[in-house]
C-alpha cells in the first residue's frame, strides 16, 4: 500500500510542476542592431537600366484602429534551423495568436538549417491570421530564405544579405542527383503553393536553390545558369519590372523600431518580444530526446511494480514522465489537460491495485489514459481553431511513442540479461520458477534446491494485494493470495499453483516474521 501510494504521489506531483509553470508574459522590449556582417553573395543581379537605390523605409500604413495601436509581436530566429528554432517559433506564434497579435516580425539571422523543420516552420507560419514580416537582421541563408520567402514582407538591415539556398547534407557536401532533383523539385512546388499571389518571388526563391534556373524579367538576367543567386539589401530594393517594383525586399530599415515606425507611423505600434525563460530553453532540448525520457519512464513505473521497495523506481519514472509533459509544455504543443488525463490513469491503476484488485478495467482503462495523454502531449493543436483530427497530425507521436516503448522494452531485456547479480535483480526478477528450475542464479541458494512444494511455507517480502513476491528458503518467488489481501512480512503457506505464481494463504499457525 505505502510503496503504490508513494508512486503515485511522486506521479501527480511532478506532474503538477506544470500547472504551476505559467509561461509570464513576454515584456515589450526595444530591438537593437545587430552587429552586421558581409558574407559574398554567390552571384550578384544585373543591374535594372533606370535604377538608383537608397536606404528607403516602407510608407506608414495606418493602425488598424485609430485608438489603438498595433500590437506587433516578435520572435528571434537565430542560428541554425534545428528542432528548437521550430518550438520557439511556433510557440511564439501561439502566444501572438493568444493577444491578438496584428503581426509578427521574425527577427533573423541565420546561415540555414534542416530541410524539414524549414517545412514545419513554413506551415506553422501558415496557422497564423495576421500579417507575416522578416526582419533580415543581417542574413537569411540557404534555409532562412525560404522561410523569409514565404512571410508576407520581407525587410532589410542596411547590410543584410539573402539567398544561396542549394540543398546540401547535413556535412555541407552535396546530395545525390536523384535525391537532389526530388526534393528541389518538392522545395519549388512548396514555394510556388506559398508565392502564388506574388509570381516574382517564387521565380527569385528559385534561383536562390537551383544553380540551373536561369533568371530574367524582361530583357535583363537577373541570374544566369549555374549560379546561384544572393542578394544584398540594395540588390533585393532595387526595381525590375513594368512597372518597375522591387525585386525581392517591402524596405530596408536601420531596425525594427524603424520598420515599424515607418509602417504604421510613430506611437501607432505596441512592440512585444518573445523573451525565452531558463525554462524554455531547456524545453527546447527536452523535446528532441522526448522519446528516451518517455520509455525510461515507462520503464521505471514498470520495475516499480515488479519491485518491492519504498518507491525510488516509481517516482522517478513520474518524474520522467512528468519532464516529457514539461517540455511539450513549454514548447507550445500542448496544455494542462494532457498532464492532467495522465495523472487520472495513474489514479485508475493505483484504485484497481489497492481496492478492487483483479478486475482489470480500471488498469487498462488507466493505461488507455496514460497512452494517451502521452500522444495528446506531443500533438500540434493551435488556438482559437476548431480541432480537426486528422492521422498526419498523429504520425509524429504515435511514432515517438513507439520509440518510447522500445526504449522501455529494451531496457528491461538489458536489466534482466547484463546487470550483476544483487539486491536489484534479486527484487526485480522471479528468481525460481515454479516446479523447475531458477531463472535467476540466487547465492542464497544451493545449486541442488528443490522446486518449491505444497505445504511449505514462507514470508511475504513485499504485500499481496493480491499478487506480489514471497520469500522460500532464501529464495523468491512471485504469488498470489487466493482471497483478500495480506500485509508485507507475514508468515505465508503454498497451496497451489496457478499459472508461473504460487497460490498462497496466510499460515495461521505461525506468527508474523518479521526480520
Amino acid at each position: 500500500m505505502k510503496r503504490l501510494w508513494q508512486l503515485l504521489l511522486g506521479t501527480v506531483c511532478a506532474c503538477s510542476l506544470l500547472a504551476a509553470t505559467d509561461d509570464p508574459a513576454p515584456p515589450p522590449t526595444a530591438d537593437t542592431q545587430a552587429p552586421p556582417s558581409s558574407p559574398a553573395p554567390a552571384s550578384a543581379p544585373a543591374p535594372a537600366p533606370a535604377s538608383n537605390p537608397k536606404l528607403e523605409t516602407p510608407n506608414p500604413t495606418p493602425a488598424i484602429n485609430a485608438d489603438t495601436p498595433a500590437h506587433v509581436f516578435v520572435i528571434q530566429v537565430r542560428d541554425q534551423i534545428t528542432p528548437p528554432v521550430l518550438y520557439v517559433l511556433r510557440r511564439g506564434l501561439k502566444e501572438a495568436i493568444k493577444q491578438n497579435a496584428a503581426a509578427v516580425i521574425l527577427d533573423m539571422k541565420t546561415p540555414g538549417g534542416r530541410v524539414d523543420v524549414t517545412l514545419d516552420i513554413m506551415e506553422a507560419l501558415d496557422q497564423f491570421p495576421g500579417e507575416t514580416l522578416t526582419y533580415v537582421n543581417d542574413e537569411a541563408m540557404s534555409a532562412g530564405a525560404l522561410i523569409a520567402g514565404v512571410t508576407d514582407h520581407i525587410y532589410f538591415s542596411p547590410r543584410a544579405v539573402i539567398g544561396a539556398a542549394e540543398v546540401v547534407n547535413s556535412d555541407g557536401k552535396d546530395v545525390g542527383e536523384s535525391m537532389k532533383r526530388k526534393v528541389e523539385s518538392y522545395l519549388t512546388a512548396k514555394i510556388r503553393a506559398y508565392s502564388e499571389t506574388d509570381p516574382r518571388r517564387g521565380e527569385v526563391l528559385e534561383a536562390m536553390m537551383n544553380p540551373k534556373f536561369e533568371f530574367k524579367i524582361g530583357d535583363t538576367v537577373i541570374k544566369p545558369a549555374d549560379k546561384l543567386l544572393s542578394l544584398t539589401a540594395t540588390e533585393a530594393m532595387r526595381p525590375y519590372g513594368d512597372p518597375p517594383r522591387p525585386l525581392f525586399a517591402t524596405g530596408i530599415a536601420k531596425n525594427i523600431d524603424e520598420l515599424l515606425t515607418g509602417k504604421y507611423g510613430a506611437g501607432n505600434y505596441r512592440l512585444t518580444t518573445l523573451e525565452l525563460t531558463w525554462s524554455e530553453r531547456v524545453a527546447q532540448y527536452i523535446t528532441t530526446i522526448a522519446p528516451i525520457l518517455m520509455g525510461l519512464g515507462l520503464l521505471g513505473i514498470f520495475i516499480e511494480f515488479k519491485t518491492p521497495g519504498f518507491g525510488f523506481f516509481g517516482i522517478a519514472g513520474g518524474i520522467l514522465l512528468a519532464i516529457v509533459f514539461f517540455g511539450h509544455y513549454i514548447a507550445g504543443l500542448s496544455g494542462n489537460e494532457a498532464w492532467l488525463f495522465f495523472a487520472l490513469g495513474v489514479l485508475l491503476v493505483a484504485v484497481e491495485l489497492i481496492f478492487f484488485p483483479g478486475t482489470v478495467f480500471l488498469a487498462l482503462t488507466g493505461l488507455a489514459l496514460m497512452l494517451g495523454a502521452l500522444v495528446w502531449s506531443m500533438t500540434d493543436f493551435w488556438p482559437n481553431e476548431p480541432i480537426t483530427l486528422s492521422s498526419g497530425m498523429f504520425t509524429r507521436p504515435l511514432a515517438n511513442l513507439l520509440v518510447g516503448i522500445a526504449v522501455s522494452v529494451g531496457g528491461g531485456l538489458l536489466v534482466l540479461r547484463f546487470l550483476p547479480r544483487g539486491w536489484f535483480l534479486d527484487r526485480l526478477v522471479l528468481q525460481a520458477a515454479i516446479g523447475g528450475a531458477s531463472t535467476a542464479e540466487d547465492t542464497d541458494a544451493g545449486p541442488g534446491a528443490e522446486a518449491t512444494q505444497l505445504g511449505q511455507t514462507g514470508v511475504t517480502v513485499s504485500a499481496l494485494r493480491p499478487a506480489g513476491q514471497i520469500k522460500i528458503d532464501g529464495r523468491h518467488y512471485e504469488a498470489r493470495v487466493a482471497v483478500g489481501t495480506i500485509d508485507k512480512d507475514v508468515r505465508v503457506r503454498v497451496i497451489g499453483r496457478q499459472g508461473f505464481e504460487l497460490l498462497v494463504e496466510e499460515d495461521s499457525g505461525g506468527d508474523d516474521a518479521r526480520p
